[in-house]
């Protein structure tokens, strides 16, 4: 018998928001730039990648960390399915954003599988910064080129530590600014943070004028 899914749970939901904005305040701030249901969805997407990130601190070992992600990467083929989610808060809303914007499971499991390298070697950070802008700009229904390499350059740049090439990729990213989507800007506004750090009352502000101007 297939179990017809039904919408996240007002719990999921919480989970979700309270979730990114603890630990991921300056991207949970700008997702808060795009409309309904995009937000939601950007929301579930963030704390997804978070969960993965945090492998490599549940665990040292590499074989249980693996199974850790082989979990993950089992749920979101699941949550693209039909039938009823793992009962999982974050599975659960990420579900319904696979589900409402069609977003496919092999773009999950891309980075699930990026994230996996980070676990006996260095994190390829140009990789995984496009894994996860890829699944962003789905939610978006964003998907021309300009765009693209922006948020793949903006995605990149989030997972360095601070140093030229980090600069080059925002440089980069910044000379397509009056090329691209503005749809975007709620995944590349947080690429002001990198090179200009902020107290956390400026921040919502300096967003709420770079995507009044298509700055970032």
């Amino acid at each position: 018998m297939v179990i017809l899914r039904t919408g996240p749970s007002e719990a999921s939901h919480r989970y979700v928001i309270d979730s990114v904005r603890e630990t991921d305040r300056d991207r949970f701030l700008a997702a808060l730039f795009a409309p309904e249901p995009a937000r939601s969805d950007l929301l579930a997407l963030l704390a997804f990648d978070h969960e993965l990130a945090r492998t490599r601190i549940v665990t040292r070992e590499p074989l249980l960390a693996r199974i850790r992600l082989a979990w993950w990467r089992e749920a979101v083929v699941e949550a693209a399915g039909a039938g009823r989610p793992r009962d999982q808060p974050i599975v659960d809303a990420l579900a319904e954003a696979v589900r409402r914007q069609g977003l496919m499971p092999d773009a999950l499991v891309a980075l699930v599988d990026a994230r996996e390298e980070e676990i006996e070697g260095p994190l390829d950070v140009l990789r995984t910064g496009r894994a996860l802008a890829e699944l962003q700009l789905g939610v978006l229904g964003v998907n021309d080129a300009v765009t693209r390499e922006a948020a793949h350059a903006v995605g990149a740049a989030w997972l360095m530590g601070e140093g030229p090439e980090r600069a080059s990729l925002l440089t980069e990213a910044r000379a397509l600014r009056n090329r691209l989507d503005a749809r975007a800007l709620p995944i590349l506004l947080p690429a002001l943070t990198l090179d200009r750090p902020m107290g956390p009352w400026r921040t919502p502000l300096a967003y709420w004028w770079a995507a009044r101007h298509g700055r970032y």
